[in-house]
């Protein structure tokens, strides 16, 4: 069964040097999918700088097979979140 990598930079390299085997490419691309959402989930608030980050899946050979890019950037447009509101009387 292959073994995919699935690496992430972010300014840091956390580099995947165990890797994880799937039976095809559809399998890991599912996992990248699911991985970078749990990323975005758990990390997502210090990704609104507009820096650009990715996830490189590779295969065994180090040869990579998948690619995911994110970059999200805060408009300034919405209310400050850390200051309460109040709704019209």
């Amino acid at each position: 069964m292959p073994r995919y990598f699935f690496h992430v930079v972010d300014g840091h390299n956390i580099i995947d040097n165990e890797g994880t085997e799937f039976p095809n490419l559809r399998h890991a691309r599912a996992e990248a999918i699911r991985l970078a959402g749990a990323i975005l989930r758990d990390e997502g608030d210090t990704f609104w700088d507009g820096t650009e980050w990715h996830m490189n899946v590779t295969d065994v050979a180090g040869q990579s097979v998948l690619r995911l890019r994110f970059s999200a950037d805060d408009q300034g447009i919405a209310p400050d979140e850390d200051h309460e509101t109040t709704a019209p009387a």
